[in-house]
């Protein structure tokens, strides 16, 4: 998909909102990060939205996202994920040959049949500590809406924070389980899945 610098920035900008806020900018909010009017940036978007690169809900304020199946050219590196904010984790041997290698495109690269896109988050707190997420890792997430019982989530709750917890549908509400006894279980009726931990990066 052919995307002008401004267009893939805009793209850029609506995914950050998306992932830190839960909803995307206006269009003024838009144009005063590039430092442009609100008709360029207005006229930019409907040009993403006719490309198949933007989806908007009709009648529905700051309701744009990036169309399914669509990344970003920061998203299809091998090897380097883009970091697009932090993600809350608080309340809400054997030798080798010589020849082997560590590549991590085969770890956390795009699967098989995969359509949706790859992304990193810094974790900010402890609430996931008994599962290995620690504050201040880095985890790799799939960009998907849906999610398995028991799989590690970034969810969108209707108050508008966003979460990293544990996935589980029980009767008529949703169960985000944290891994860490200081920390009690989030219980919803419905929440927003944004995508789910497919790895975690830490450095000493």
């Amino acid at each position: 998909m052919n995307l002008t610098p401004r267009q893939l920035k805009i793209m850029q900008l609506i995914r950050e909102s998306r992932l830190e806020r839960g909803y995307s900018p206006t269009m003024q909010e838009l144009a005063a990060e590039l430092s442009v009017s609100k008709v360029t940036v207005f006229e930019h978007v409907e040009a993403l939205i006719r490309k198949g690169a933007l989806k908007r809900e009709a009648n529905k304020a700051r309701s744009l996202s990036i169309a399914d199946g669509v990344s970003l050219p920061d998203e299809d590196h091998p090897v380097r994920f883009p970091l697009v904010g932090k993600i809350a984790a608080g309340y809400p041997i054997e030798k080798y040959e010589d020849n082997d290698s560590l590549d991590l495109a085969d770890m956390f690269g795009p699967r098989v049949g995969q359509s949706g896109s790859t992304f990193a988050l810094r974790v900010d707190g402890e609430s996931m500590r008994d599962e290995g997420i620690l504050d201040g890792d880095y985890i790799i997430i799939e960009r998907r809406d849906r999610a398995r019982n028991g799989e590690r989530v970034v969810a969108l709750l209707p108050n508008g924070e966003t979460t990293l917890k544990s996935f589980y549908r029980e009767g008529d509400h949703i169960r985000l389980q944290p891994a860490n006894p200081e920390y009690d279980p989030i219980r919803v009726k419905e929440c927003t899945i944004q995508g789910v931990v497919i790895g975690v990066l830490r450095r000493y």
